[in-house]
C-alpha cells in the first residue's frame, strides 16, 4: 500500500514543517498538497462524489464533509494561520456577604473556570455529548466526518454535522474568521484548517478547558461557571453527574433545551446525554441509572440570592472611579458585598408591596406603576417612587438597599444619589444638641403661634401638622408627638449652628443651612446617609461609615482591595444618644409611629422616627433596634403631594414594620439597650416633667437624666441625706 493510502487512513495524519516553511513527508503520513485551499479533491473524492450522484444526492452540499474525511492532509496550507487560545473578556462577578450571586457587570456574563478545579465528569459529559473521539483526533474527527456523510446521505443534509470541540471553539473564538451561521465549503475548510492549527499548538486539556469557558448557554451566559451559577446556584467546581448532564445537553440549542423554558426537552437529552456517558464507559450502569432518576432542579431567581441592581450599579461606579472602565468590564473582577440576602430580599417585597398600597387607596389620582411603563427624561418616572436603606449600626455594612422600583425604568439610585427633605426625621438631631448642653428632657417648651422673619423681611409662621397648640410641653412630649413649633423652638435655644454641626458630626455630608426651617426638616438629606447617622443612636454614641464593599478580587484570584477592620469613632455623648433613643421608642410605642410596630416580634427593642414635609410629598420612618437600623421614603421623583393624608406613620412606617417582621422571624432579638454609666433614672410626671417619686401609675415613668441635671426635688434630697450621712459619728 502506497504511503498516500496510509495517509488517508490515518485520522492524525499531519505534516512535519522544517524551520523554513518547507513541508516534507512523514513514513506512514500524507503529504500537504498546494492546491488543497482552492478545492483540490483526490481521487477517492471524486470517486465518492460520482457515488452520490448516482444515488440522487447534491454531492456539491456535502463536498466539505467529503473533503474533510478523505483528504484531511490537504487541509493544512503552506502558510496555516497563527492560532491560539485567545483570552475572552471576563465579567466583574459581585457576590453577597454569603457568597450568593447578586449580579455581574459587562458585556458577557463569563466567568473562567480552570479544568483542574472542575469534577472530572462535567469534561467527561461535554465530550459524550459532542465530540466522543476528542482525544483520539487532530481536530478534525475522520471517522465522525464520515458517518456524518453517510447519515446526510441517508436522511437528508443537515441531519448531522462532524464539528468537534475544538472546531466549535475556533468559532467561537474566531467569530470574524469563522462565522458558523455560514453553510459554505470555504467556512467548513477554514475552520478545519485552523482547528488543526489550534491542536498542533496546544494540548487537549487547554482545549478542553477553552471550550468550556467559551461556549454559550443562553440568555447572555458564557461559560460552564455563569451556567452552573444561573441555571443551578451553585459553583460549577460542584456540580453533580446529572447537573453536568443538564448542562453539556443546553449548548447544542440554548433556546430548544432552556430546562426553565421547555423542562421536556431539556431532561430528555440530559438522561440522553448521561446514557452515552455510560455506553463511552465514564459511569457505571448504576451511576448511569441513579443519575437519570435525578428530578430537574432548578435554581429559583435565575440563581441570584436577591435581586439588587442599585446596589450592583452602585459598587459597578465605585469600581469604575478606582480601576477604569476596561477593567471592571473585561477584567474578571469578584467583589464581596457586604448585602445579607435574606434582608435584601425582605426590604424589596416590603417596599413594593408598600407602594403598591398606596397606589390602591381610594382616590389615588396619579399614574400607577406598570411594568410596560416607560422611562421619562432624566431617569425619571412618572409613578410613585421609593428607596430602602438597611445598615449594621455597628459596623457600617450596607444590608439592603433598593434604590427604586424598577431599576429597568430607572437607574437613578434615589437611596445614595437622591437628596429629599426631611422633614420630622430631622428632629432627633435637634433634640441631641439641646441634651447635649445639658438641657434637661423633661424641660418644657411653649407650644403656640410662632412667627420669624425670613432673609427678605417678609414673615414665616410654621404651624404644626395638626394645627392646634399644645401650650407647654416637655421636650419628650414634643418629640414623641412630633410637634414642630417646640422643634423650632428648642433648636434655636440650642443654637442652630450646633444643631447643624450635630447632624454633619453623625453622618449627614448634605448641606445643614443654620435656618430655623431646618429644625423642622426643610434641608435635604440623602437616605443613606440619614440612615448613618441614626446608627449613631442605634450604637449608642459611636459611627462607622457606610461601607457596601469587603473584598476585591483580580481574575487570578488575589486580593486587590480589602475594607480592613471596622473604624468606629465617638460622635455623641453616650449618655445623650441613650437618651434619645429612649424618647424614640416611645415615638414608636405611643406617638406617629406606632404602625411600625405591626407585626414585629412584641419583644423586639425598636425605636424611630416619622417625616414628613408640609405639603405631604415626602414621607419617611427610620427605625432601628440595637442591631440594625433603616429607613423607608416614598415620593414621586418631580415632587408632589402623594395623597391627602399622607404621613410617614401611615406610608412608610408600615413598609418598614414588614421588613423588622421578615427580618426578626428567622433573626435573633437583640438585648434592649441599657442606659450607660452617668445617667440617672427618675420618675416624673407626663403631664409637666414634674419630679413624683412616690408616683406609680400610667401618668408618671421613668425619665432619665445626665447625673447633676435630674429635678430639683431629688437633687434637695440627695443633698439632704449627704449632710445627715456627714453628721452621723464613724464607728
Amino acid at each position: 500500500m502506497s504511503t498516500a493510502r496510509l495517509g488517508l487512513l490515518n485520522p492524525l495524519a499531519r505534516p512535519v514543517r522544517r524551520p523554513s516553511g518547507e513541508v516534507r513527508d512523514v513514513p506512514g503520513r500524507a503529504r500537504s498538497h498546494p492546491r488543497a485551499a482552492s478545492g483540490f479533491q483526490s481521487p477517492a473524492s471524486r470517486h465518492a462524489t460520482a457515488h452520490l450522484r448516482c444515488c440522487g444526492v447534491d454531492a456539491s452540499r456535502l463536498l466539505p464533509l467529503a473533503l474533510l474525511a478523505t483528504a484531511p492532509g490537504l487541509l493544512v496550507s503552506q502558510q496555516p494561520p497563527e492560532v491560539t487560545i485567545v483570552r475572552p473578556s471576563l465579567c466583574t462577578v459581585v457576590y453577597d456577604r454569603q457568597g450568593g450571586l447578586l449580579g455581574e457587570i459587562g458585556p458577557e456574563v463569563r466567568t473562567w473556570m480552570k479544568l483542574a478545579d472542575l469534577p472530572h465528569h462535567v469534561g467527561q459529559a461535554f465530550i459524550a455529548v459532542e465530540d466522543r473521539r476528542f482525544y483520539e483526533h487532530d481536530g478534525v474527527d475522520v471517522v465522525g466526518v464520515l458517518g456524518a456523510v453517510r447519515d446526510n446521505v441517508l436522511h437528508g443534509f443537515g441531519s448531522r454535522g462532524a464539528s468537534t470541540i475544538t472546531m466549535l471553539l475556533i468559532g467561537a473564538m474566531y467569530p470574524e474568521q469563522v462565522d458558523r451561521r455560514q453553510r459554505t465549503l470555504a467556512r467548513k475548510l477554514r475552520e478545519a484548517e485552523m482547528a488543526r492549527a489550534l491542536e498542533r499548538r496546544h494540548g487537549k486539556a487547554a482545549i478542553l478547558e477553552a471550550f468550556l469557558n467559551f461556549i454559550n448557554f443562553g440568555h447572555g451566559w458564557y461559560g460552564i461557571e455563569a451556567a452552573a451559577r444561573h441555571y443551578l446556584g451553585k459553583s460549577a467546581s460542584d456540580l453533580t453527574v446529572s447537573e453536568a448532564a443538564l448542562l453539556a445537553a443546553i449548548p447544542n440549542s440554548p433556546a430548544r433545551f432552556d430546562p426553565r423554558s421547555h423542562p421536556d426537552r431539556a431532561l430528555a437529552r440530559r438522561n440522553l446525554v448521561i446514557r452515552r456517558m455510560r455506553e463511552q464507559g465514564y459511569l457505571t450502569p448504576a451511576a448511569a441509572r441513579a443519575a437519570a432518576a435525578e428530578p430537574l432542579r432548578l435554581a429559583p431567581n435565575d440563581g441570584y440570592s436577591a435581586r439588587a441592581p442599585y446596589a450592583v450599579e452602585w459598587v459597578r461606579q465605585w469600581l469604575v472611579e478606582r480601576y477604569g472602565l476596561a477593567a471592571v468590564n473585561t477584567g474578571g473582577l469578584s467583589v464581596m458585598t457586604t448585602i445579607d440576602p435574606d434582608l435584601q430580599n425582605a426590604a424589596h417585597a416590603s417596599l413594593l408591596a408598600g407602594l403598591a398600597r398606596v397606589e390602591s387607596v381610594p382616590g389615588y389620582r396619579w399614574p400607577r406603576y406598570s411594568d410596560r411603563a416607560v422611562r421619562s427624561p432624566g431617569n425619571h418616572t412618572p409613578y410613585l417612587q421609593g428607596a430602602f436603606v438597611a445598615l449594621d449600626p455597628v459596623t457600617g455594612d450596607v444590608l439592603a438597599l433598593e434604590g427604586g422600583r424598577d431599576f429597568r425604568h430607572s437607574e437613578f439610585n434615589r437611596a445614595v444619589q437622591g437628596r429629599r427633605q426631611a422633614g420630622s426625621a430631622f428632629k432627633p438631631f435637634v433634640y441631641a444638641a439641646a441634651l447635649s448642653q445639658g438641657m434637661p428632657p423633661n424641660t418644657l417648651l411653649d407650644d403656640s403661634p410662632l412667627s420669624l422673619p425670613r432673609g427678605d423681611g417678609t414673615p414665616w409662621t410654621p404651624e404644626n401638622s395638626d394645627g392646634r397648640w399644645s401650650g407647654s410641653v416637655t421636650m419628650r412630649t414634643a418629640l414623641v408627638r412630633s410637634i414642630n413649633i417646640p422643634a423650632i423652638r428648642l433648636a434655636m435655644a440650642a443654637g442652630l449652628d450646633s444643631v447643624a454641626a450635630v447632624a454633619q458630626r453623625l453622618g449627614l455630608t448634605t448641606p445643614v443651612p443654620p435656618v430655623a426651617a431646618t429644625a423642622i426638616g426643610a434641608a435635604e438629606v440623602e437616605p443613606l446617609d440619614l440612615v448613618s447617622a441614626y446608627g449613631a443612636f442605634a450604637s449608642l454614641g459611636f459611627r462607622a461609615a457606610p461601607r457596601i464593599i469587603s473584598l476585591v478580587q483580580g481574575s487570578a484570584g488575589l486580593p486587590v482591595y480589602e475594607a480592613g477592620p471596622v473604624q468606629r469613632s465617638e460622635v455623641l455623648d453616650p449618655r445623650v444618644a441613650f437618651q434619645v433613643t429612649d424618647m424614640l421608642r416611645e415615638a414608636v410605642s405611643r406617638g406617629t409611629g406606632t404602625a411600625a410596630l405591626r407585626g414585629v416580634p412584641p419583644t423586639l427593642p425598636v425605636a424611630g422616627k416619622t417625616g414628613t414635609t408640609n405639603d405631604n410629598a415626602d414621607v419617611w420612618f427610620v427605625g432601628f433596634t440595637p442591631d440594625l437600623v433603616a429607613a423607608a421614603w416614598l415620593g414621586f421623583d418631580q415632587p408632589r403631594t402623594i395623597t391627602a393624608g399622607a404621613y410617614g406613620g401611615t406610608l412608610a412606617a408600615p413598609i418598614w414594620a414588614s421588613f423588622a417582621a421578615t427580618v426578626y422571624a428567622r433573626r435573633p432579638i437583640p438585648r434592649p439597650w441599657e442606659p450607660p454609666p452617668g445617667l440617672v433614672a427618675q420618675r416624673v410626671r407626663r403631664s409637666d416633667g414634674g419630679f413624683a417619686p412616690q408616683d406609680t401609675s400610667d401618668s408618671t415613668f421613668a425619665e432619665y437624666f445626665l447625673d447633676g441635671t435630674e429635678p430639683a426635688g431629688r437633687r434637695l434630697l440627695l443633698r439632704l441625706l449627704q449632710r445627715v450621712r456627714a453628721s452621723l459619728p464613724v464607728w
